[in-house]
């Protein structure tokens, strides 16, 4: 919940710039609902794809008063979706339910989705670390096909690194990213398990970047903090 309409323009004006000659990866930004058509529309034709935090567990249009559906988000310029943060499961009680039925209605409407899973400080002193991320996992892509997963990213978020300052080791990532890996294998086969994408989305920063980059399971970012500034977010995307 940052930014407003001007300043979030402004800032995807001067990322635009700063990234244009970037080709190593994909960089998605995800504004404000209320910035995204105008962010999407000066966004249009560069290197950098539009998403929304959050979206309706429902498909079609109807009385859901302040809920906003995936092909809404499409039609302001989305082609991907944030579904189940850390922040909404704490603060607005979304479950792996809810996030298994907002990732179905993400693809049915043709976007990317970006299914968020971690544990909390408590669970990973008490040793469940595992167990939770497997039940999240588990519960979140309940029911999809393979070919759903063609549009399924994971980001892993470590609760207890998120806004704290502090920071996973690039081994502790790397270990929960595999672990992450051998679950979707699991699940859907290698192939899958393979080709999915696993974001790392705990304080990420310009200085940890290239460490956290460096393993082997740990294929990108979802940057918090450091992606409101389009230089900070532009030396993250630049890290090599």
């Amino acid at each position: 919940m940052y930014k407003l309409l001007a300043e979030s323009v402004e800032m995807a004006n001067e990322l635009k710039g700063l990234v244009a000659a970037e080709s190593h990866c994909e960089i998605v930004v995800a504004p404000a609902f209320t910035a995204l058509k105008a962010v999407s529309g000066r966004l249009e034709g560069s290197n950098i794809r539009v998403a929304g935090q959050n979206c309706s567990t429902e498909v079609e249009h109807g009385a859901r008063t302040g809920e906003i559906c995936a092909d809404m988000l499409a039609d302001a310029g989305a082609t991907a979706v944030i579904i189940g943060h850390s922040e909404r499961r704490q603060y607005f009680g979304e479950t792996d339910e809810s996030v298994n039925l907002k990732t179905k209605a993400a693809i049915s409407l043709g976007l990317e989705s970006f299914v968020c899973v971690g544990e909390t400080l408590d669970q990973r002193e008490n040793g469940d670390a595992e167990r939770v991320v497997a039940v999240q996992l588990q519960k979140g892509l309940e029911g999809l096909t393979v070919s759903d997963m063609e549009r399924i990213i994971v980001a892993y978020e470590p609760v207890w690194a998120i806004g704290t300052g502090k920071t996973a080791t690039p081994e502790q990532a790397q270990e929960m990213h595999a672990f992450i890996r051998r679950s979707l294998e699991g699940v859907h086969g290698s192939d899958v398990a393979e080709r999915t994408r696993i974001l790392y989305g705990g304080s990420v920063k310009p200085d940890n970047i290239s460490d956290l980059m460096e393993k082997n399971d740990i294929d990108g970012a979802l940057v918090g903090g450091a992606s409101l500034d389009a230089e900070s977010f532009a030396r993250i995307v630049r890290y090599r």
